[in-house]
């Protein structure tokens, strides 16, 4: 359970960090950060369960990448008071957490 709240704070941390660097993405706050990271968690679960292992990050791939992306787009419809993201700037986002995952690993190995 501590892992699971390290993780989510975490994300949300990463988000505030990728909204100040990159243009098109902006939250609203350090709550804010956390709901859209908890609401973009579960979009990604749902789109893994959906469409199988290969659709997500982890697989590492284009699609892996353009799943990311269109989750963090569509998590502003949700939650539009916390979230604002434009087609590139979810693009952008996918990228910069994709590198920060690389090098900061979310899952417990």
């Amino acid at each position: 359970m501590i892992g699971l709240i390290v993780r989510f704070i975490v994300s949300a941390l990463v988000l505030m960090v990728v909204s100040w660097l990159l243009p098109g993405i902006s939250v609203n706050g350090f709550v804010g950060a956390l709901i859209a990271a908890i609401v973009i968690a579960l979009i990604g679960y749902v789109a893994e369960k959906l469409l199988g292992k290969n659709i997500s990050p982890y697989g590492r791939g284009v699609v892996g990448f353009i799943c990311a992306a269109a989750v963090i787009y569509l998590s502003q419809f949700i939650i539009p008071d916390y979230l604002s993201v434009s087609l590139l700037g979810s693009l952008l986002a996918a990228l910069v957490i994709g590198i920060v995952d690389a090098f900061v690993p979310t899952t417990l190995r």
